[in-house]
């Protein structure tokens, strides 16, 4: 017998990876949560460096910020999240305005401001969110655009920090991050607010996970509801926002990050959970049956209306109803592509609806992200018996401030809507910081009041008008003005280079390279799903729709020079083990609306990137 120790068995060569000299970090609104020093590329040597490309009206952004929390805590001492603030509105431009979103959505790393999207074109960004890791000496390794990347990031940061340990270019330590003074305030970017039988107020304090009842006067507090800590016990709400009264006096709470809706009962104090699991819905998830089992995407708002509970479900661009009495869930409007289109409710587009308010045989919409109005009627066409229709507003593209007739109107990513007594409502113009006013008996678009910081709520007061000014961090009380203020118009659009791209054929590539260790999930049917279609739809003569494939030859119409292409690509991956009967699977999406440009002597090939590297 030899009585030799075994050899060690070698440690496995590390992967062949593409890599690509990462640009310098530059942004000309300057660095968030660094205690005031400047950052560069060097600063980070030796660390694994992830970008997270955001804006903070996105929420598919704000899904992403939660995703990273987990590996950010984990690999503290080795990887450095730093977030890009790339703005879609001219709002998120404002330096102002990054650093209340910072603290709002309680980033806790250091944020580059980048207001004129200078890091956003050198690493050749198309969509928010986008993550880009970076590797201890300085090469971009992986490009993944939009959700449910993180395990495939954890497994990338693994294999870097052991790799470039034996390198010995490794370096550990603390990061850069340092906290912000914390700020004395009664409420911390409240979300929305509600009339109580009893005549106090109350409101989702949504930085500080709680709900906090006020006194009449909407200053003195008179309890608060919830620990004030993130999480999802009888005790605890993570980003409450919106507050709906029910028949019998309880309130029904949109517990936005807990993807859930809480019932709390005022008389009792005490709050259970009524609908969702906690976990958030993906692609092929079930779309209605018992409340307590289907999965829920960021509600934001909810209304008592036409016997059901219906939910913004900022999420996935829908609404959804919850029925009390059968203890279900359903899909009422939307199918999940983000966009304007009207017609019957499940066929249309909506984009983050954020605001709900139920009037009559209506129920109005903040449609957010198309900076919209629009509301839900009965109506005999399609599924459903139900119809969205568009009040003002015309799509992702186009924002501003600009009252008079509302085909012509704009208003910027409108976050709540409040029925008036006279059948008109009132608009909390987020982003334009303003309350707007929509009048459906003349068609008209009025402003009543301005200088409200992010106003997200209003409600009615006897004859006054609350509003959430929610960058206040307070209440405030004004009375419905008889007559609308003067506002000089400004219209926008949102400033993102076009693409320009050959007239003719146009090769549609969204790469996807799984995770290591997983493979394509292909045990039920294909695995992955692309849907293609654009602004105009005149714009595209072939190659609109939906398929399997994650490419596609696109038809462009000569006629037509420039528009936008709206392509939505999901993708899911399995850990590649035989012995392993439940393997664990992960689902990547993306949204991407590139704006298009055809000359001559543009680019015949359209890559976006999904997850890896464009060879």
């Amino acid at each position: 017998m030899n009585d030799a120790a075994p050899a060690p068995t070698p440690a496995p060569a590390p992967r062949k990876r593409a890599r690509l000299r990462a640009p310098e970090l530059v942004g000309k609104g300057g660095w968030i949560n660094t205690g005031g020093k400047d950052l560069k590329l060097a600063d980070f040597r030796g660390r694994t460096l992830i970008l997270d490309f955001w804006t903070f009206c996105c929420i598919n952004c704000l899904h992403v910020l939660d995703e990273l929390r987990e590996l950010e805590e984990k690999h503290r001492d080795t990887v450095v999240i730093i977030g890009v603030h790339s703005p879609k509105f001219v709002h998120e431009a404002e330096h102002a305005a990054v650093v209340d979103a910072v603290e709002r959505y309680e980033v806790h790393h250091p944020v580059l401001d980048d207001p004129e999207l200078a890091t956003w074109k050198q690493y050749a960004v198309r969509a928010w969110p986008t993550l880009v890791v970076i590797d201890p000496e300085g090469y971009i390794v992986a490009q993944h655009a939009g959700e449910g990347h993180a395990h495939a990031i954890a497994r990338l940061v693994e294999e870097l920090e052991a790799e470039h340990e034996a390198k010995g270019t490794l370096r550990r330590g603390d990061g850069p991050y340092v906290a912000p003074e914390p700020v004395a305030t009664d409420l911390r970017f409240p979300g929305k607010a509600l009339l109580l039988p009893s005549g106090n107020l109350l409101v989702s304090d949504t930085t500080r996970h709680q709900l906090v009842e006020l006194a009449p006067d909407g200053e003195s507090v008179v309890r608060r509801i919830g620990s004030g800590e993130r999480g999802f016990g009888p005790d605890a709400f993570s980003e409450p926002q919106g507050l709906a009264l029910l028949p019998d006096g309880s309130v029904v709470v949109a517990d936005t990050v807990n993807h859930a809706l809480r019932r709390f009962d005022p008389a009792t104090g005490g709050v259970e959970t009524v609908a969702g699991t906690g976990r958030q819905w993906w692609q092929g998830s079930p779309t209605s049956g018992p409340a307590l089992e289907v999965d829920l995407s960021s509600p934001w708002d909810v209304a008592w209306w036409q016997g059901k509970v219906w939910i913004a479900m900022a999420g996935v661009h829908q609404l959804w109803t919850w029925d009390p009495q059968t203890g279900t869930v359903a899909v009422s409007a939307g199918t999940t592509s983000e966009g304007l289109h009207d017609g019957p409710a499940l066929e249309a587009w909506l984009a983050q609806p954020s605001g709900l308010a139920a009037a009559g045989d209506r129920l109005w919409i903040a449609d957010s992200e198309n900076s919209a109005l629009r509301y839900v009627e009965p109506a005999d066409e399609g599924a459903g018996g139900y119809a969205v229709r568009t009040a003002v507003g015309t799509g992702l593209f186009d924002f501003g401030h600009r009252d008079g007739d509302a085909a012509q109107a704009l208003l910027q990513h409108p976050l709540g809507v409040t029925a008036l007594p006279d059948g008109s409502v009132a608009v909390c113009d987020t982003y334009n910081h303003a309350l707007r006013r929509f009048d459906p008996a003349t068609g008209q678009v009025s402003t009543l009041a301005t200088d409200l910081r992010e106003p997200s709520d209003a409600l009615l007061v006897g004859e006054d008008i609350v509003v959430v000014e929610s960058a206040r961090h307070r209440l405030t009380r004004l009375r419905l003005p008889e007559e609308a203020v003067r506002v000089d118009a400004v219209a926008h659009r949102t400033q993102r280079a076009a693409t320009e791209v050959a007239p003719g054929t146009l090769r549609l590539d969204v790469v996807f390279q799984a995770p290591a260790g997983q493979k394509l999930d292909t045990r039920y049917g294909p695995s992955t799903r692309l849907l293609v279609s654009s602004t105009p739809p005149e714009l595209l003569v072939g190659g609109d729709g939906t398929g399997t494939d994650l490419f596609r030859e696109l038809a462009l119409n000569p006629e037509v020079t420039e528009g936008v292409l709206h392509v939505s690509a999901m993708a899911a991956s399995c850990d590649d083990d035989p012995a392993n009967e439940y393997p664990a699977c992960h689902v990547h999406q993306q949204d991407w609306g590139v704006p298009v440009t055809v000359t001559a002597d543009g680019a015949t090939r359209l890559p976006l990137v999904l997850a890896g590297m464009d060879a």
